[in-house]
């Protein structure tokens, strides 16, 4: 496929609002490889339609981006809250429910149920890694979700944008979408810490993780199995 020469910020401006799977893939091969290291720091997320079940299925459920503090501790999604973004532990995510029956995922319903148990979900635990890794023929940096069949791939269209494309195993069509830089480039973004120091922590802070209770730490020790 030939490419009319634009500027990657321009084409995605252009298509904001959907542009075909094959023309999408085809400007994510054009673009250059994303170094593992500029990925660290925290970036807002937005979907670029191309036709998947899966466009626009984040948005509805109040996704507000990704944080990555080093190759090692990731925060694969943050979820809109009032007292600002925050990970969410995605072990939960019913992969089975992405692949088989999307239209369930995006119903009133699910969304609402996703709202009422999204502050029991809330976790300060990393759950997942940066790692360079060979797709579609180039080397450049992706994100491995710890408990899910799951790889972002990114591919740099400047120092502030990427794009990304999200590989799930059994899902046919790939799933587009975007991450703009909040903050300076190569820094996270800084926010209240959620643990305290070794040995006791800050007097007055709890860890998110604790304010779940008892019958909610066993459910997600049973789900957070790895997924065959």
């Amino acid at each position: 496929m030939t490419l009319q020469f634009t500027s990657g910020d321009q084409w995605l401006l252009d298509h904001r609002d959907g542009v075909d799977r094959d023309i999408a893939l085809a400007w994510f091969d054009a673009f250059r490889p994303q170094p593992v290291e500029e990925m660290v720091g925290r970036w807002r997320g937005s979907g670029l339609p191309t036709g998947s079940p899966l466009d626009g299925l984040l948005e509805s459920y109040g996704w507000w981006g990704k944080e990555f503090l080093d190759a090692e501790t990731v925060h694969p999604l943050l979820f809109r809250t009032r007292s600002g973004p925050r990970p969410v532990d995605p072990a939960l995510i019913p992969v089975g429910v992405l692949r088989g029956l999307p239209g369930l995922a995006h119903s009133r319903a699910a969304r609402l149920a996703f709202t009422a148990v999204r502050p029991l979900l809330t976790t300060s635990r990393p759950k997942a890694r940066l790692r360079a890794v060979e797709h579609r023929g180039v080397v450049t940096a992706a994100m491995v979700y710890d408990r899910l069949p799951i790889i972002d791939v990114f591919r740099r269209v400047n120092g502030r944008t990427v794009l990304g494309m999200m590989d799930l195993r059994g899902l046919p069509d790939p799933f587009f979408f975007i991450l703009h830089r909040d903050g300076p480039v190569g820094r996270p973004a800084r926010r209240r810490r959620l643990d305290g120091p070794a040995g006791g922590g800050q007097p007055g802070v709890r860890r998110v993780d604790e304010w779940r209770p008892r019958w909610l730490g066993g459910l997600l020790a049973t789900c957070e199995r790895p997924v065959s």
